[in-house]
């Protein structure tokens, strides 16, 4: 495999706004459901739990 098999990038959606905010990477080897993060959000201006969409 090669590096870009092993990661790949994602984008987290505001759960409360359904907006686009983030962008990061995660391995497709270790972690193979969605992923949830609190993070903050500029558009309501507090931490909300981002989802990961495809």
């Amino acid at each position: 495999m090669s590096k870009s098999d092993k990661r790949v990038k994602i984008t987290l959606e505001c759960t409360e706004c359904k907006r686009r905010n983030y962008i990061t990477m995660k391995s497709k080897v270790n972690d193979r459901e969605r992923l949830e993060m609190s993070k903050y959000c500029s558009n309501d201006r507090k931490h909300t739990v981002h989802k990961e969409t495809r």
